[in-house]
């Protein structure tokens, strides 16, 4: 079987952590951010990690080891 390629589109925005979680920007940071609290704008600015259930699919999409 051959290897399996990576989504480079999803190797842009996801990223692996040293204990293997993956890492994910938070979305709604593009734009009306005026109309956005100052605060919601601050936590939406780091990175979290994404939820249990996306966690495999996306492993797959970035040829995860």
């Amino acid at each position: 079987m051959p290897k399996m390629k990576t989504r480079r589109a999803a190797a842009k925005r996801f990223s692996k952590t040293g204990t293997g979680k993956i890492k994910r920007n938070h979305a709604f940071m593009n734009h009306m951010l005026e109309h956005k609290p100052k605060k919601a704008k601050r936590k939406l600015r780091k990175s979290t990690t994404m939820a249990k259930g996306d966690v495999k699919r996306t492993k797959q999409l970035i040829a995860y080891k």
